[in-house]
């Protein structure tokens, strides 16, 4: 396994990756890794001949009054995870490798990009976008796998590689939970006891709506009612729920096959995510 910094020494190991005629994996991260990152690498050494992965803290998605200083990182840790999954590069450039100080591009997704998380994080799928796209460049990916937990980015990039018609298959790999069913995330070591205890009503409060439907429950306000009403009991701060088409995020009318559940909550500073389809 490498570790390359920069982003020709990366691109001269790419070209002859690809002279060799094998294909290449790649998951973008922002390290700190935990096992649904690791899942996430071990769909791409499935599905390619090479893996690459990055850990790249990106500036642009986070806001002024988020977490940027300290969103947790540790570099040693998460190249001995790597290499026991037989990555063959891990990407680690700094954030003047990726913008320089003259950097003046940047890729927005429309309507997409300013539902659901964006409403309240309006610069946020900009900042992925741009930094996703510009890793791909540099990568030269053939699949490229990202987690179901962030479904919303999913959607995006999808259709950013859709749209500017990228030769790259986007994978989304399921969301990894702990044993109470919280969603792996690597903002859940912001939680104070209290906080991670009262988290699980995420999952709680989607798996209800799911257990409901299957019954026969099809109203989207009162799910959403219902839901708002778990989380606030276990003192939630709810950002927002969402009941939409999972293809085109637009509310729906009636719960359906296909219809996304997803949300986003505050315990304490920590803001978590959490999804299912229906």
């Amino acid at each position: 396994m490498r570790i390359i910094k920069t982003i020709a020494q990366t691109k001269r190991l790419i070209e002859r990756v690809k002279k060799s005629g094998k294909t290449i994996g790649f998951v973008p991260t922002m390290g700190y890794l935990h096992e649904g990152h690791l899942s996430l690498v071990r769909i791409a050494r499935r599905k390619s001949q090479f893996v690459v992965v990055s850990i790249f803290v990106n500036p642009t998605q986070f806001g002024p009054s988020e977490d940027l200083a300290k969103y947790p990182q540790d570099m040693k840790r998460d190249a001995a995870l790597l290499k026991k999954e037989n990555v063959d590069l891990i990407f680690y450039p700094s954030v003047n490798e990726i913008y320089p100080p003259d950097y003046k591009t940047y890729v927005y997704v429309k309507e997409l990009s300013r539902l659901m998380c964006g409403i309240t994080r309006p610069h946020h799928f900009q900042g992925v976008t741009t930094v996703v796209l510009n890793l791909f460049n540099i990568v030269k990916p053939d699949i490229a796998v990202f987690g179901a937990k962030d479904y919303q980015q999913g959607v995006i990039i999808k259709r950013m590689t859709k749209d500017l018609n990228l030769d790259i298959k986007i994978v989304l790999g399921k969301i990894i939970r702990e044993k109470d069913g919280l969603a792996m995330s690597s903002r859940n070591i912001y939680l104070s006891p209290r906080h991670r205890k009262n988290a699980i009503v995420l999952y709680q409060a989607v798996r209800r709506i799911r257990h409901d439907f299957r019954q026969g429950f099809s109203d989207p306000k009162r799910a959403k009612t219902m839901m708002r009403q778990m989380i606030e009991k276990k003192n939630g701060r709810i950002d927002y729920i969402a009941v939409v088409n999972k293809n085109t995020l637009s509310p729906v009318k009636k719960l359906g096959a296909g219809t996304l559940i997803a949300l986003a909550v505050f315990f304490g500073k920590t803001r978590l995510i959490d999804n299912t389809i229906l």
